[in-house]
């Protein structure tokens, strides 16, 4: 069993406290590695390290043009290394192994962006007449604390460290405890890439003892979080005490709304999409199908069977199309919704199979499970389950499907079905949410701005946007006369 270490200013060190603890293959439940678990000292560590390189180190002085090479070294690096880094982010989240290995190319494509963004994207020059001269130029707003989530390990690590690096920043990585060896990973390219030591640095461990200290310190500038909607309130309200920069992509309970005069089969293959890929377990799922009466009872059939499609397995298994989800612990939560979806009223309408492989009983499979008759105020809902659980409720006409889709605490994405292009515009922009996907669901690209309405988070990560939110804006007036 792997046993691994903190990336520190540079080098690889062991936890002030000698405390540490194991990482689980959710496709069997067997132990992968035993991962350092930092506490305090070692976010004090790190903090220390990443102010030093911000403040007097070479990183946010650098010349774009040389951060981008070391950020495309970076990705070129990434690219070389597909093959073994699909395979640990597989193992390690219980990832599909064709999942994993699109999330490694999209993870170097991420850095070859912000390479090209670093160098693109400069100042402006506003009129100050003929006796001045007025720049606004953007800087690295300083140190920041990325803290990625355990559903997309890699490819959410280079959503965050691949802009800050481009603005100049300097950063501590702070990785899921139940999928952080990716991360690991990411620290040994980087570092073979040329980033100086202290620009990058990676904690294992929990929240409580390695994340929160992150947002408590003053000396860091910036926090960048993924992650739960609860522990998001607690990020912000921390932050906004020292007044941090702040960027939250939280939670989300998507509509995906049918219209009767969609493409059905592709309306119904992407409404299942949305909902089971990567076992529900994505930030942006389509968990709440909102059909129209005309055709309920149709899609609901095709829903069925399209879900029985779906073989639960090992990830590695070329066959399988739906694996683990992360942990028991996370298993046991999505299992009670079975039973708030039956007391609510709701109707259970499939429920799949479990893997028979006796070899595979130690792992945290659960099968993809469809409620009908629901009614829109329902904890299964209301409530992000993520967890594959999907929810159809119908909708008479175009006014109450937009209402049933705002209906939410949240807002982060939301999928519309129609041919109608006219109905298409209207929806998607009645409907509050970050991103709208017409006749398609979950496309992510790296160009296009991330991030949610209410609840679901404050801020956009990747796009431009991605850039600007580790950078501060500065004017500098030259009296000429």
């Amino acid at each position: 069993m792997t046993e691994t270490k903190l990336y520190i200013d540079g080098s690889w060190v062991d936890g002030v406290d000698g405390e540490s603890f194991s990482t689980l293959d959710p496709a069997t439940g067997e132990e992968i590695a035993t991962v350092v678990r930092a506490g305090r000292a070692d976010a004090d560590r790190a903090i220390a390290a990443a102010r030093r390189a911000f403040d007097t180190g070479p990183w946010p002085t650098t010349p774009p043009r040389e951060r981008a090479a070391v950020l495309r070294r970076i990705a070129a690096a990434i690219r070389a290394d597909t093959e073994e880094l699909a395979r640990l982010e597989s193992r390690d989240a219980g990832k599909l192994l064709t999942d994993a290995t699109e999330d490694v190319a999209e993870a170097a494509e991420i850095f070859d962006y912000y390479a090209g963004l670093a160098v693109s994207e400069g100042g402006e020059i506003p009129p100050s007449g003929p006796d001045a001269v007025t720049l606004v130029v953007p800087e690295p707003v300083g140190v920041a604390a990325l803290i990625t989530p355990w559903n997309f390990p890699l490819l959410m690590a280079a959503q965050k460290v691949a802009p800050a690096l481009a603005a100049g920043c300097t950063t501590i990585l702070k990785p899921a405890e139940q999928a952080p060896l990716s991360s690991l990973e990411l620290a040994r390219i980087a570092a073979e890439a040329g980033l100086p030591p202290g620009v990058l640095n990676v904690l294992t461990g929990f929240g409580p003892e390695a994340g929160a200290p992150l947002v408590e310190d003053p000396r860091v500038d910036a926090v960048s979080f993924t992650g739960s909607e609860a522990v998001g309130r607690i990020i912000g309200r921390t932050a906004a005490e020292a007044f941090k920069r702040v960027t939250l992509e939280l939670g989300g309970k998507s509509p995906n709304v049918v219209f009767a005069d969609a493409d059905f089969d592709a309306a119904m293959e992407g409404s299942a999409f949305g909902v089971f890929f990567h076992q529900g377990q994505v930030c942006s799922a389509g968990s709440r199908v909102l059909v129209e009466r005309s055709i309920y009872d149709e899609a609901v059939e095709a829903l069925c069977a399209r879900a029985a499609e779906i073989r639960l397995g090992h990830p590695a298994d070329p066959e399988v199309s739906m694996g683990p989800l992360i942990s028991a612990e996370h298993r046991a939560k999505v299992n009670s919704y079975l039973e708030h979806g039956r007391a609510d009223g709701a109707r259970l309408a499939y429920m799949g199979q479990l893997p028979t492989d006796p070899d595979l009983a130690g792992g945290f499979y659960f099968p993809p499970v469809i409620f009908t008759d629901v009614d829109n105020t329902m904890r299964i809902a209301r409530e992000e389950i993520f967890g594959p659980v999907m929810a159809v409720i119908p909708f008479t006409d175009e006014e109450e499907a937009v209402a049933l889709a705002n209906d939410t605490t949240y807002g982060l994405a939301a999928a519309v079905w129609t041919s109608d292009v006219k109905r298409a515009v209207r929806v998607s922009r009645a409907i509050r949410a970050g991103v709208v996907w017409v006749n398609d669901s979950q496309p992510a690209p790296v160009e296009a701005p991330w991030g949610g309405f209410k609840a679901s988070g404050i801020g956009r990560e990747l796009g431009r946007h991605g850039l600007r939110a580790y950078q501060e804006t500065k004017q500098v007036y030259l009296n000429l006369d």
